[in-house]
């Protein structure tokens, strides 16, 4: 731009000759040496002078000063400088060494050793181990670890070569590696630096490599029979004999008879098992395929895992042969012991023939009959009833105890019904009321309290019905209480609790009457006697008044007694109930009339008096039920 326009954007001239802007090339290279050379044109193509000055030479000017000899004065040549990566370019430190790897799944070795080799690079400070592939080793071999500066510890330093030499055990990622040897030029480089190099150590070598290395010996085995001379002498002969294998150690197991036959052409034994009609078994003939079976086995390493069923001839240190086998000998046959008892006549034979054996005395194998022992019922302990207890002891899934169906269906509905008293010593209880009912269709028993108002005590189901046996019968012989027991004034022991018959029901008596040759004369005579002072008033009262005018004279009392002022006929009727103690439904006379004054019932009325007089029993005695 001219000198009256500010170099800013819009104002500056363009030169349209110029099309080039780069910079002249001033670095160059030949015959293998670099050089630097003053460019020849500057920004734009603009040619520049031949003798112009370089920037160096401009500063040496402004800073060259007065010299007092002649000429410039000649300044020291620069120390040379070489780059680490030019110096130690292509030069590596080579060391030998190995490391010590364990082997857990081989018994043939515990540990192995494996030589490598570990390389130094100076340019960079960085290592990398080579392991030699060794021909059929099944290992993988080659670069153990690739090029790269190798950690020395936590706080982020890395291995130099000032850390190398030999005799030392270096760490790297967990495997430690004892340096042994190195080449010459590691030796001399180490050396040149002022390191003193360790003695050199002997490489050790691999113990199962060295192993493998070393010629296998052959055993000489003995001189065997001929196999194919005792094919055709044995063949189509097979021994023979009968055994029986012992499985009841295990669970469901039983005797199974089998047959062994043992042939004599190639020393082979086959197992077959004897099955019988519905015996319960598969029908498979063949217990143990024919084949060879082992006595007994060369001691081998317990810890290395092996396959029972591929068994090879340097396994074995003996296999079963005819001698093992005998009448009343207990065998071993892949896990399974056998006992002898018998075998056929070409056994015997052969036996007598090839060892001296004369005595072929069978074994008895039967089973003797098992004693039966006696069947023990545990004491009964009191949840349910003793029959219903019981079969849980006489089959493994329980059954209802059967019951008397016809006995059901004839007695079915039909219930005695008596009312007892709790015999206890608590002065709480004297006054307490049950009711008893007997179940004559299942003899159960039931016993259920009227609930009783302001008494305290909370009345409903007492017993639920059950059998209720006697006292001093026992579990295994139960004797259950029957309607013969209640007797009027006798004493039910329930369950820990006395209760004592106070009085029946009206069906009761009726129904011993039908069945008076069912039940003791004893028992029929007590609820007779119970019911006939109640039989008396009710003849006296029938025979004295008609039925008519017996109606007639209520109605008219009861339309008196509503004229007078209101009557609570529930306390009235409680009075009655708390002054009768025993409970037999008679009062006297002079009580009778004190209750009724405290009522304010008008007893001094003709009608109420005869009333009175109808529902007395003689001149002492009211039966207050009647009145009520």
């Amino acid at each position: 731009p001219g000198p009256e326009l500010p170099f800013l954007p819009g104002c500056a001239m363009k030169d349209p000759t110029k099309t080039s802007f780069h910079r002249s090339q001033t670095l160059d290279f030949k015959n293998g040496y670099a050089f630097f050379r003053l460019p020849r044109e500057g920004i734009g193509g603009e040619a520049l002078f031949a003798n112009q000055l370089s920037q160096d030479e401009l500063d040496d000017l402004c800073t060259k000063g007065t010299s007092l000899t002649y000429g410039q004065v000649k300044r020291p040549a620069p120390s040379p400088f070489t780059p680490a990566f030019v110096a130690y370019d292509k030069k590596v430190l080579k060391f030998d060494a190995y490391f010590m790897e364990e082997v857990a799944m081989s018994p043939a070795e515990n540990y192995r050793i494996r030589q490598v080799g570990l390389y130094y690079y100076l340019e960079d400070d960085s290592m990398c181990i080579i392991e030699p592939k060794v021909k059929n080793s099944g290992l993988l071999q080659g670069k153990l670890m690739k090029r790269h500066r190798v950690p020395k510890n936590e706080h982020g330093d890395f291995y130099h070569w000032k850390d190398l030499n030999l005799g030392i055990n270096l760490t790297i990622y967990g495997r430690t590696y004892r340096l042994v040897n190195c080449d010459c030029f590691t030796k001399v480089f180490l050396e040149s630096q002022g390191i003193v190099v360790n003695p050199p150590e002997e490489l050790v070598s691999d113990p199962y490599t060295e192993q493998r290395r070393t010629p296998v010996q052959k055993h000489i085995v003995p001189a065997a029979p001929d196999p194919f001379r005792q094919f055709l002498t044995y063949d189509t002969k097979v021994l023979r004999f009968y055994a029986i294998w012992d499985d009841t150690n295990c669970a469901f197991g039983d005797h199974h008879p089998c047959i062994i036959h043992y042939f004599l052409a190639d020393d082979t034994v086959e197992v077959r098992e004897i099955h019988k009609r519905n015996d319960g078994r598969d029908p498979f003939p063949v217990l143990m395929r024919r084949q060879r079976l082992p006595k007994i086995f060369v001691d081998k390493n317990k810890n290395f895992p092996s396959c029972v069923l591929e068994i090879t001839d340097h396994e074995v240190q003996e296999w079963y042969s005819p001698k093992d086998f005998g009448i009343g000998k207990t065998i071993t046959l892949l896990g399974r012991t056998f006992l002898i008892y018998d075998c056929d006549k070409f056994t015997q034979d052969f036996y007598r023939e090839k060892y001296g054996i004369t005595d072929f005395q069978p074994v008895d194998v039967n089973e003797k009959p098992l004693e039966k022992v006696p069947q023990v019922i545990p004491p009964y302990n009191g949840f349910g009833i003793p029959e219903d207890s019981l079969q849980n002891c006489l089959s493994l899934f329980p059954k209802p105890p059967r019951k008397d169906i016809i006995k059901m269906l004839e007695n079915n509905l039909k219930v005695l019904r008596y009312q007892v008293a709790l015999e206890s010593p608590v002065p709480q209880d004297k006054n307490r009321r049950f009711i008893l009912s007997y179940f004559l269709s299942d003899d159960t028993i039931s016993i259920y309290e009227p609930p009783v108002k302001n008494s305290g005590i909370l009345g409903g189901k007492y017993l639920k019905r059950t059998k209720v046996t006697k006292p001093g019968s026992t579990p295994e012989n139960p004797i259950y209480y029957e309607p013969s027991d209640f007797t009027i004034g006798s004493t039910i022991e329930v369950f820990g609790h006395r209760f004592i018959i106070t009085d029946a029901d009206e069906y009761v008596l009726n129904y011993l009457e039908r069945n008076a040759e069912s039940f003791p004369a004893a028992t029929v005579q007590s609820i007779r006697d119970h019911f006939l002072p109640r039989k008396v008033v009710v003849e006296t009262t029938s025979s004295g008044i008609p039925k008519k005018d017996l109606d007639d004279l209520i109605v008219e009392v009861q339309k008196e007694l509503k004229l007078q002022q209101p009557f609570n006929t529930r306390q009235f009727h409680e009075a009655f109930h708390h002054f009768d103690k025993e409970g037999s439904g008679f009062l006297d006379k002079t009580r009778f009339l004190n209750i009724c004054d405290r009522f304010h019932v008008p007893t001094s009325t003709i009608l109420l008096k005869k009333l009175i007089d109808y529902c007395s029993c003689d001149e002492d005695t009211i039966n207050y039920r009647e009145f009520l």
